[in-house]
């Protein structure tokens, strides 16, 4: 009978963690196609047998690697979406989060976004439709303040969304830690000129 792989490391940190922080580095520093499944299972200081337990292929753990990333978002947009305010208040407080949060997980958005044709057509898919989950929830919110008098329906709900996400997936391109402007000055901005653009 084969042995049930480990579900902790000595320190106590579990292994589908482990195997995902050393896969997120290997891909940042040497790119996706260029890592393989021994490195991960190396820098993890796990066998192949436990990978293959947690993630059924490297395909699998590029697809985690964004999709940790786009639970908490969804999380958060929920509560947004949700709470009992004001909708300009709703919308801001999203539009804000959604760059905090990209900012903080800036390694694996920008792996993602640049290995995700790397990913069988099954797992492209769904990380489609839950991308696209995410932006219809988002946009719910832009034609509520619409339909309430509150937003200006000059500009359609869908380019709206378009020009937010534009500037959140741009964001791996040019921010810095070390730059001029912390995590939440850039949302702050960012979220301001959406609503800019959405006054009456």
């Amino acid at each position: 009978m084969a042995a049930v792989p480990r579900t902790t490391d000595g320190d106590g940190t579990p292994v589908p963690q482990r195997l995902l922080a050393a896969a997120t580095r290997l891909f940042a520093e040497q790119g996706y196609d260029r890592t393989s499944v021994q490195e991960i299972v190396e820098a993890a200081g796990v066998t192949k047998g436990a990978l293959y337990h947690y993630f059924g292929s490297k395909d699998d753990l590029l697809h985690e690697v964004y999709a940790r990333v786009l639970r908490v978002q969804q999380e958060r947009l929920d509560a947004f979406a949700n709470a009992d305010e004001p909708i300009e208040k709703r919308l801001r407080g999203a539009a804000a989060d959604v760059v905090v949060t990209t900012i903080d997980n800036l390694d694996d958005a920008s792996i993602f976004f640049r290995s995700m044709h790397h990913l069988s057509p099954e797992k492209n898919k769904q990380v489609r439709a839950e991308r696209r989950r995410y932006h219809e929830r988002f946009r719910a919110l832009v034609e509520e303040g619409q339909e309430a008098g509150v937003f200006s329906t000059a500009t359609p709900a869908d380019l709206v969304v378009d020009y937010h996400f534009g500037s959140v997936h741009h964001l791996s391109t040019w921010y810095r830690p070390d730059g001029s402007m912390a995590p939440q000055e850039v949302a702050d901005h960012l979220a301001d000129m959406l609503l800019r653009a959405l006054r009456p």
